[in-house]
C-alpha cells in the first residue's frame, strides 16, 4: 500500500473544516497527508485541526473567504510559510441554493453571490495552487493535484436550484480544461459529484419525511451518503497511483445517478 502513502505530502482543502470537506480531510490525515484548513468560521476550523492533529496529522487553519481574491492569496502565501510547498489543492468550499425560489423570481444578486463561493471560489482557489505547482514545475519538481467538489445536480435537471447547478456544471468544465492545459506540468485535474450526503448543508432536507420518501427508494445503496464516504477517493486523487488518471468526474452518489 506504500502508492498511497502520502507522508510529506501537503494537501489544501477549502471548506475542510466539516462535512465532505473534514470528511477528506481526515483520510488524507490518516494516510500522513499534512493539511492546510481554509475556511470562514474561527471556532470549526480549530475543531477541525484538532480532529487532524489527533490523528497524528500535521494540521493548520488559515481564515479565507475563497471568493476573495485578496483572501485566496494571502491563505496561499500563509500556507507555503507554514508548509513550504502545496502537492494538492481540494477545491471544496460552496454554499447550497436552498431550492426555495423559482428561476422567474431569482434576483441577480442572489444567482450572482452563489456563484461568487462555488465558481469565482474554486477558480481563484485552483488558480493559486496552479500557480505555484508550476512554478515548483519550473525549479524542476513537477507535480500536482487539483480536485473540485461538484455535484451529481451538475448533470440533472434540478428545478428551483438552477444557480447552484449552473455553478457546479461550470466547475466540471473547469476540471477538464484545466486536466489539458496542465497535463504538461504532471499536474492532474478531476472532480468529485457527491449525491445526497449528510451534512450541514443538506440537514434541513434529511430531516424532511416527504424528501426522504422521494429520494431514498431512488438510492440502490439505500443510505444517504456521510463524509467518511470521501475518505477513500481523497486519498486516490492525492496519491502517486492517479498520476495518469484526469479529467474525470468520480460520482460518490450510491449508484443515485444510475437508477
Amino acid at each position: 500500500m506504500s502508492a498511497f502513502d502520502l507522508s510529506g505530502k501537503v494537501a489544501v482543502v477549502t471548506g475542510g473544516n466539516g462535512g465532505i470537506g473534514l470528511g477528506m480531510a481526515l483520510g488524507l490525515a490518516e494516510a500522513g497527508c499534512a493539511i492546510a484548513i481554509w475556511g470562514r468560521n474561527a471556532e470549526k476550523n480549530a475543531r477541525a485541526v484538532k480532529e487532524l492533529r489527533a490523528k497524528g496529522a500535521r494540521a493548520e487553519a488559515i481564515a479565507c473567504d475563497v471568493s476573495d481574491q485578496k483572501s485566496v492569496d494571502a491563505a496561499m502565501a500563509k500556507t507555503l510559510d507554514a508548509f513550504s510547498r502545496v502537492d494538492g489543492c481540494f477545491a471544496n468550499a460552496g454554499v447550497g441554493g436552498g431550492g426555495r425560489r423559482s428561476f422567474i423570481e431569482r434576483p441577480l444578486e442572489e444567482w450572482r453571490q452563489l456563484l461568487a463561493t462555488n465558481l469565482d471560489g474554486a477558480f481563484l482557489t485552483l488558480q493559486a495552487a496552479a500557480r505555484h505547482m508550476v512554478e515548483r514545475t519550473g525549479k524542476g519538481d513537477a507535480g500536482g493535484r487539483l480536485v473540485v467538489t461538484s455535484s451529481i445536480a451538475s448533470i440533472f435537471g434540478t428545478a428551483r436550484n438552477e444557480h447552484y447547478a449552473a455553478s457546479k456544471a461550470a466547475l466540471n468544465a473547469l476540471t477538464r480544461a484545466l486536466a489539458v492545459e496542465l497535463a504538461r506540468y504532471g499536474i492532474t485535474a478531476n472532480a468529485i459529484l457527491p449525491g445526497w450526503i449528510k451534512s450541514e448543508m443538506t440537514e434541513g432536507v434529511m430531516a424532511n419525511d416527504k424528501f426522504v420518501g422521494a429520494v431514498m427508494p431512488r438510492i440502490p445503496m439505500r443510505r444517504f451518503g456521510t463524509p467518511a464516504d470521501f475518505a477513500g477517493i481523497a486519498v486516490y486523487l492525492m496519491s502517486s497511483s492517479s498520476a495518469y488518471h484526469t479529467g474525470d468526474l468520480f460520482m460518490i452518489d450510491g449508484g443515485y445517478a444510475l437508477f
